[in-house]
């Protein structure tokens, strides 16, 4: 009985470390998810750039970006996309959550925090169980600004005004944090 006892004792201790244990799996996957969708996203901007400038890129943001977040969401059994307070596609609103995130964001940049680090998660309650959300924020850099800084050239204009009517995603400067990656993940 008293063997039983220690053995229980022991097993509940061991629930924190097990939880933080747990907590660094789903940081690393989330990371994991990522660095499989960030520089798959970029490549293929890259490629379209060189192949047929900016305009030729909206079309990889447009579709391809989507059609990566869907395959390396399945990949690694997670949800990944991208939000932004300013949205281009409103498909990729901000819910409540991701918002808060995003404006945290923001306000340490203002505090000199360099934005290629932020990341954020934590454990969170939903409708249907416990879920652990994390977001990692994109910097704006030089290549964005063909689509997103202040002076776009006029065929690149048309065609977000064409694909994007209501797009928000523009005047951005290098440095600025252009929205972040989300990931969610059922716990």
């Amino acid at each position: 009985m008293i063997r039983r006892t220690g053995l229980i004792l022991i097993v509940a201790s061991l629930g924190p470390l097990a939880q933080s244990a747990d907590l660094d799996a789903n940081v690393a996957e989330s990371r994991a998810a990522v660095s499989a969708f960030g520089p798959r996203l970029k490549t293929a901007l890259q490629s379209a750039i060189q192949s047929g400038g900016p305009v030729n890129a909206i079309q990889v943001c447009n579709v391809q970006a989507p059609e990566i977040a869907d395959s390396v969401s399945e990949d690694k059994g997670l949800h990944i996309g991208r939000t932004s307070l300013k949205l281009r596609n409103p498909g990729n609103k901000p819910d409540d959550w991701e918002r808060q995130v995003l404006e945290d964001f923001n306000a340490r940049l203002a505090t000199g925090e360099d934005p290629a680090k932020m990341e954020f998660y934590e454990v969170v309650s939903s409708g249907s169980g416990q879920m652990f959300r994390y977001m990692k924020a994109i910097p704006t850099a030089q290549v964005c600004l063909a689509c997103h800084g202040v002076d776009i050239d006029p065929a690149v204009a048309s065609e977000l005004d064409t694909l994007y009517p209501s797009d928000l995603a523009r005047g951005y400067s290098v440095g600025d944090i252009r929205g972040a990656f989300t990931v969610e993940q059922n716990l």
